[in-house]
């Protein structure tokens, strides 16, 4: 009988009276069943895991240098940042004080008449506290020439007391009469809102942050 034929008259029942190397093969290929099986339930999950952690891995890593990164750069940055922090108080206290205050808007009153131009409105509002200074509008209503708006501005700016004043809600517009109708050579009418600032000293600062705290607790 041929090892083909033995082959396939062996008895699954009666493994003990297979012949030598039919055993051998079938210890084979039940190690081989055992290995792929062992292999499909642990191995393959592990390396899925581990496949898992190496990307995280690399995730933390790149995390971890962006980090170590910014700290090294973080001293620098506190540096920069208190400099910048000197620099606006400087700037700050260019601006008028409290007491100074009533004095500027009476010297930029008196610049306007001094350039001609004619004030129909000149009128101080209420004061805005903002975190470190104090804007200061004033409605007004200005009859005067180009050229007379020019030396204006520029007698503003060089009053002794830096000062800042910037324009909202400016209307500039030839004069007209009771119709509507622009009237020839008229004067220009400059009216509007200008603001003026100035810089709260640390007692005003003080205030402002405890109304802010007061506000916050009741939220």
């Amino acid at each position: 009988m041929s090892k083909k034929t033995s082959y396939k008259n062996l008895d699954f029942n009666n493994i003990g009276a297979w012949p030598q190397n039919a055993k051998i093969v079938f210890c084979l290929v039940v190690a081989l069943v055992i290995l792929f099986l062992g292999w499909w339930l642990l191995i393959r999950d592990r390396q899925d895991q581990l496949a898992s952690l190496e990307s995280k891995e690399a995730d933390l890593r790149t995390t971890f240098e962006q980090k170590q990164g910014q700290a090294a750069n973080l001293e620098p940055l506190k540096q920069q940042l208190a400099q910048m922090e000197q620099q606006l108080q400087q700037m700050l206290r260019q601006l008028p004080s409290k007491t100074e205050m009533p004095d500027l808007i009476v010297d930029i009153s008196q610049t306007a008449l001094a350039t001609g131009i004619t004030s129909e409105l000149f009128q101080p509002l209420p004061e805005v506290p903002k975190e470190f200074y104090a804007e200061k509008p004033i409605a007004l209503r200005m009859v005067g020439t180009y050229h007379q708006f020019g030396a204006f501005v520029s007698g503003v700016a060089s009053l002794p007391r830096v000062v800042i004043m910037t324009m909202h809600d400016i209307q500039l517009k030839p004069r007209t009469n009771a119709n509507g109708s622009i009237i020839a050579n008229a004067p220009l009418e400059l009216a509007g809102t200008v603001k003026t600032y100035r810089y709260l000293d640390e007692e005003e600062i003080e205030k402002i942050e405890e109304a802010k705290a007061g506000e916050e607790k009741k939220k």
